[in-house]
């Protein structure tokens, strides 16, 4: 395998930047797709326009952290405590 690989699609730029930002704090290089694409909205369906991605030797660690982050943020919200606001999008 080689290129990037789509580990999480995003609801909105600040979601995308947020997941980007855990992933490389994890030392995990991530890059957002398609970013350029929000300011044709409007004129593009808007769904499905973001996606982070990580090169693809390093997607199974960083799906493992967005699943992690994912599930802690179910709990926060089942315990209704304050959530740190990671992830809203979808992991891939």
């Amino acid at each position: 395998m080689c290129g990037m690989q789509t580990v999480y699609h995003a609801r909105s730029l600040i979601d995308a930047q947020l997941v980007k930002d855990a992933l490389e704090g994890a030392g995990i290089p991530a890059f957002i797709a398609g970013h350029y694409l929000t300011g044709g909205i409007g004129q593009l369906p808007a769904c499905d326009l973001l996606a982070v991605q990580v090169p693809a030797a390093a997607w199974p660690a960083a799906r493992a952290l967005i699943h992690d982050i994912d599930a802690r943020e179910r709990a926060a919200a089942a315990a209704d405590a304050p959530a740190s606001g990671l992830p809203v999008g979808r992991p891939a």
